[in-house]
């Protein structure tokens, strides 16, 4: 049998708990197709001082893992576990799962998401907890578990991820749920914490970053298209350059869309197995420059740093993008939700100034600086200084 009081002794501390949900939530949003059906998440800024880790089995099943100032909360929830308050007229928490929560956690359990509409009583079947000093999990020290169940407050399945960490174990998870390949890499890189990079997204889920699904993804989110077509100058209605160019490799170039300033954006080349192409910029003074390797890179640099153009110029931090900073002080809440609305990849203004230099740095050695067919004397200049 197992129970709460077989996973207390499994679960790693806190911290490390905390680090996997949020690996986990990591996961599900770069291998899904569709946040609405994913089944973790993980939320910073669940109430005042507390983060939110979610399951939802979406057949009636979930937990929640809430970290607090006091300590931390696990709840869990079987729908057809016999200890299911909804399994017994009185409709009751089963006796002894949570009589012992202490009381500066217990409250958290009168939050309206842990119940169901119209009842005073938690979903709860299984309750664990760590106070801010503990060297142990807890559970109900009274509990008379029924005797014919294999697991009959749910932990059995609801925990597995949480007790086997194992990168096997979660792919085999994912792989099951998803019902396509995994690789084990790319689940290896994020459960040790590493960001989730534009690469092992690709690896994760091959369609999801894809340009062509990026681009569809901003016409259905307004907000997105709005800000790429304003501060992000990457407006998709915008694919009339001003002149016809040509690269010295041979690339075929595409518009994709223009800035207020009369800049282009370019596909360049033939599209790729993954679907992505390099994002070539020319602004209207003959300057030109390789910014990023596919459409989901050149998103994450307009929206993480749109000040972009004074890093070619050579502007470093702190000073690149405090000037858009000031003026535009909403700027980090913004970044964080348009990231999450176009599923791109989160990023630090470093790592995407890093990868926009990468880029710019092969746009001559590679044959992305583009000339005028036909003019002599045509080579545009590099932005990068």
């Amino acid at each position: 049998m197992t129970t709460a009081h077989e996973i207390a002794a499994l679960l790693p501390d806190p911290a490390r708990l905390r680090e996997h949900l949020r690996a986990l939530a990591v996961l599900e949003s770069a291998i899904g197709e569709d946040p609405e059906y994913g089944q973790y998440t993980f939320d910073s800024d669940w109430g005042p001082g507390v983060e939110a880790a979610f399951m939802d089995n979406g057949s009636g099943d979930d937990f929640t893992v809430l970290f607090t100032p006091s300590g931390v909360l696990v709840r869990g929830f079987d729908h057809e576990s016999p200890m299911s308050p909804y399994a017994a007229d009185d409709e009751q928490v089963w006796p002894g799962v949570i009589d012992d929560v202490p009381a500066a956690l217990r409250s958290l359990l009168d939050d309206a998401a842990f119940h169901e509409e119209g009842s005073d009583v938690p979903r709860v079947t299984a309750c664990l907890w760590w106070e801010h000093g503990d060297t142990a999990w807890h559970t109900g020290s009274a509990i008379t578990f029924p005797a014919d169940s294999e697991s009959p407050d749910g932990t059995g399945f609801l925990f597995g991820l949480l007790v086997d960490r194992s990168p096997e174990a979660v792919r085999s998870h994912f792989e099951d749920y998803y019902e396509r390949p995994v690789p084990l890499d790319a689940i290896r890189h994020v459960l040790d914490g590493n960001p989730l990079t534009p690469a092992v997204a690709v690896a994760l889920n091959p369609a999801v970053l894809s340009d062509e699904a990026l681009l569809e993804r901003i016409a259905e989110h307004p907000e997105a298209a709005s800000y790429l077509a304003c501060d992000g100058e990457f407006d998709l209605a915008r694919t009339d350059p001003i002149e016809s160019i040509a690269l010295p490799n041979g690339f075929s170039v595409k518009p994709v869309a223009g800035c207020n300033a009369g800049g282009t954006h370019y596909l360049c080349g033939p599209a790729t197995p993954d679907g992505s192409r390099p994002v070539l910029y020319t602004d209207s003074e003959g300057g030109a420059s390789l910014i990023a390797e596919s459409v989901a890179e050149a998103l994450t640099l307009a929206i993480v740093l749109p000040s972009w153009h004074d890093a070619l110029a050579g502007s470093r931090p702190p000073e690149l993008g405090a000037d858009h900073l000031e003026d535009n002080p909403d700027h980090p809440a913004v970044r964080d939700r348009l990231l999450v609305e176009l599923r791109l990849p989160p990023a630090t203004g470093q790592e995407v100034l890093d990868r926009l230099l990468a880029s710019a740095a092969r746009t001559v050695t590679d044959g992305f600086l583009p000339h005028v067919p036909g003019e002599e004397d045509s080579a545009f200049e590099p932005l990068l200084g």
